[in-house]
Order: structure tokens, then C-alpha cells, then sequence
């Protein structure tokens, strides 16, 4: 375990793919300790993407203004439930003021959340 880091993530599952940058550690931690908020919720998370950097942002076709690059987002699976449950459970802890009533979105095999200031919710779903 990272001294200031949750219990069940280490730093280097918040580290952009391509270059393996942390971007701002302060941030990449506070949003480490929401997840495990989470985490202790729903069970065993697993982060698909956390921090980006602008040009891997770019090379995923990531927003503009993703949340990523600002290191308050993370794709996340839930190995308990399936991303619907988990983006419900999410919206519920969000509700409930437990964590940052940020971004929440559906995606086929995973749900995004993020810290940003104002509720975002978005379904980007096969059809």
C-alpha cells in the first residue's frame, strides 16, 4: 500500500496508458479515495482508464474538455455487477451526498465517473 493511498488502489492504476504519467498526484489521489468509497459499496473495481494525457486523449477520441485529462474521471468495472447495476448503484451513492455528484455515463462494457463540478449524465450505449 502507498502511504495516502486507499487500501485497495495504487498509483499506478490512475497512470495515463501511453505515457504512464500521474498528472496532479493530489487530484489522482482524491479521486482514489472516492473509488474506494465506492469500492466499498460494490466490491472489486477495476480501472480501464483514469488519468490521459492530452495526446492520448486525442489518440482515444476523448473530449475536448475530458474529465480524463483533469484527472478526475475513471472508467470503471465493477467484477460483482455489470456496468448498469454499478451506474446505478454510483447514481444512488451520488444522491445520497456520499461522493461528488459529478459525470456518470453508460457504455457497453463499463461505466465513467468523474468528480467534475456540476451533474452530468450521458448513456453512449450500442444501439
Amino acid at each position: 500500500m502507498e502511504p495516502g493511498w486507499p487500501p485497495n488502489f495504487h498509483p499506478d492504476e490512475f497512470r495515463c496508458k501511453c505515457c504512464k504519467a500521474l498528472g496532479n498526484e493530489h487530484v489522482a489521489r482524491h479521486l482514489a479515495w472516492t473509488l474506494q468509497s465506492i469500492r466499498n459499496v460494490v466490491g472489486p473495481l477495476k480501472i480501464n482508464s483514469s488519468y490521459r494525457c492530452p495526446q492520448h486523449n486525442a489518440n482515444v477520441g476523448g473530449a475536448k474538455n475530458s474529465q480524463h485529462v483533469e484527472n478526475t474521471a475513471a472508467d470503471l468495472v465493477a467484477t460483482e455487477m455489470g456496468p448498469t447495476e454499478l451506474q446505478h448503484r454510483i447514481l444512488g451513492m451520488m444522491e445520497q451526498n456520499v461522493i461528488p455528484n459529478g459525470g456518470l455515463g453508460r457504455y457497453d462494457t463499463f461505466t465513467h465517473y468523474d468528480m467534475r463540478l456540476n451533474p452530468a449524465r450521458w448513456d453512449q450505449r450500442s444501439k
